[in-house]
């Protein structure tokens, strides 16, 4: 049994969260500087350049990418053999980061204690979602990820028909990407999941986006149609940020899971061009 403190995850929550607002992933710029080099409408090749300046000034000057720094969504692989001491738990130390990192990178803070209440700002981008996994090992692993209200609207499930098949997915997906057109900031990355239930689907495409750009699924059907529906996707015509062009997507992400013979539920969830995704282990 291994112990960890949770002073160390705390202090691990509240780097990767500055890291993550102020520095976009290298898999991220260079989808987008190749995005740059093929986009075919000027107006589009514009707004890229523009996406790329926005980058290197964050990075530089320690700024956010985006003024809409995002819900702090934590997911955690636990080793089965981590024993975590010090006072509070490993969800208050997880909280702990957040608040500090919110606090005092001057990020944005934009978390309602209750949603109908539209003036109950928490203060400090707390409580995070955290979700946990509990793995092999001794070590502790966490992929934080500022997800921003505006892609985060532009999320749906739908509990469609075995009869429905693939072709009804990819008619579903790359309709809900055109009726979405400009809100989620594209280019975007798409997150889509299918099978499952119908919470651990819309949890299976959001964890989609954690993957690199450019990496496919392991099962080369599915690598397949991933590469299929970012085609689709991108001939609607939509482009960077909405205005037309022929880059819409980066890149599409399909996660599956088992599920229930008589469901198929299908999830989409939508990653601005500001992916903003950080890892770390103890």
């Amino acid at each position: 049994m291994r112990e960890i403190e949770l002073q160390k995850v705390s202090e691990m929550v509240y780097r990767l969260f500055l890291e993550a607002n102020f520095d976009l992933p290298e898999d991220v710029l260079d989808a987008l500087k190749n995005a740059y080099a093929k986009e075919e409408s000027p107006i589009g090749r514009e707004v890229l350049d523009d996406i790329l300046k926005n980058a290197e000034l964050a990075r530089a000057e320690r700024m956010p990418l985006c003024q809409d720094t995002g819900f702090a969504v934590v997911f955690a692989e636990v080793g089965q053999d981590v024993h975590f001491v010090g006072d509070g738990s490993f969800t208050e130390a997880i909280n702990d980061g957040v608040s500090r990192a919110y606090r005092e990178g001057y990020l944005r803070k934009s978390i309602l204690a209750d949603p109908l209440n539209r003036a109950s700002n928490t203060g400090d981008n707390t409580p995070a979602v955290i979700w946990t996994d509990i793995v092999p090992g001794d070590k502790v692993k966490l992929t934080v990820m500022p997800k921003g209200g505006g892609s985060e609207n532009m999320s749906t499930v739908r509990m469609m028909k075995p009869a429905d098949g693939w072709e009804g997915v990819k008619r579903f997906v790359v309709e809900f990407v055109e009726k979405a057109g400009g809100n989620p900031c594209p280019p975007i990355v798409v997150g889509v999941a299918i099978g499952g239930t119908f919470e651990k689907c819309a949890n299976l495409a959001k964890k989609a986006l954690l993957r690199r750009i450019g990496r496919r699924n392991q099962n080369p059907e599915y690598a397949r149609l991933e590469e299929e529906l970012l085609e689709e996707i991108n001939k609607l015509g939509v482009g960077p940020m909405g205005l037309g062009g022929t880059t819409t997507a980066l890149d599409v992400h399909i996660e599956y899971f088992p599920c229930h013979i008589a469901t198929f539920p299908v999830a989409v969830n939508i990653g601005c061009h500001s992916e903003r995704i950080k890892e770390g282990e103890i």
